[in-house]
């Protein structure tokens, strides 16, 4: 997994409620188990007409939005089912931070397994982030996930809290299996130990 330790880009505004996974990445796209390639059918249903074409309408089709790293969305994120290919999605796109003032929970913790930080701020912030990201290609937003800050393009600041073991994961690129790797030498002994203490198993 990727480290995220300060992420500079163009943040995208989505100021929809209620965005579930099933709107994030439609069920036609859950045939893979595969990380990649899932981008494509980020939010389909409405980056694509009926007939397959962008949407002009839909902002990440936008020319000022097409290579967003950071998203701006309205609350409740990622409600729905616990696809985890949601944040798969996202990723593959290029999105490694999601702001919002709340998260399904489900959602929130997939996004830090796979190198995403869910931002959580109040509304009064979020108004301010949405204002910011609706610049075009004069929305960039700076994450600091160290100092646990968002600076705007006027150089204001938002600070965010973030619960310290995801923090640590995320600054340290760890998922779980990293996490499982990084104990390679308590487990080593411990078969040793093992092995030694009980031959016949």
């Amino acid at each position: 997994m990727d480290k995220f330790v300060k992420l500079t880009g163009v943040a995208a505004p989505l100021p929809v409620v209620n965005i579930d996974t099933d709107m994030i990445i439609p069920k036609d796209y859950l045939k893979t188990i595969k990380r990649t390639g899932l981008g494509t059918g980020l939010f389909a249903e409405a980056r694509y007409n009926e007939d397959g074409t962008p949407n002009p309408a839909f902002v990440l089709n936008k020319p000022a939005y097409q290579n967003a790293k950071i998203l701006v969305a309205g609350d409740n994120f990622g409600c729905g089912s616990s696809r985890e290919h949601a944040p798969w999605a996202l990723l593959d796109f290029g999105i490694r931070c999601v702001i919002s003032t709340s998260f399904a929970d489900i959602f929130y913790n997939n996004c830090f397994k796979n190198g995403i930080l869910p931002i959580v701020v109040s509304q009064e912030d979020l108004d301010k982030l949405m204002d910011d990201a609706s610049r075009g290609s004069n929305a960039i937003l700076t994450v600091d996930l160290e100092a646990q800050e968002i600076t705007g393009p006027d150089g204001g600041s938002i600070k965010f809290e973030v619960d310290a073991f995801k923090r640590h994961c995320l600054l340290n690129g760890l998922d779980d299996i990293g996490l499982t790797l990084e104990k390679g030498g308590s487990i080593d002994n411990y078969e040793k130990a093992t092995a030694a203490s009980r031959p016949w198993a």
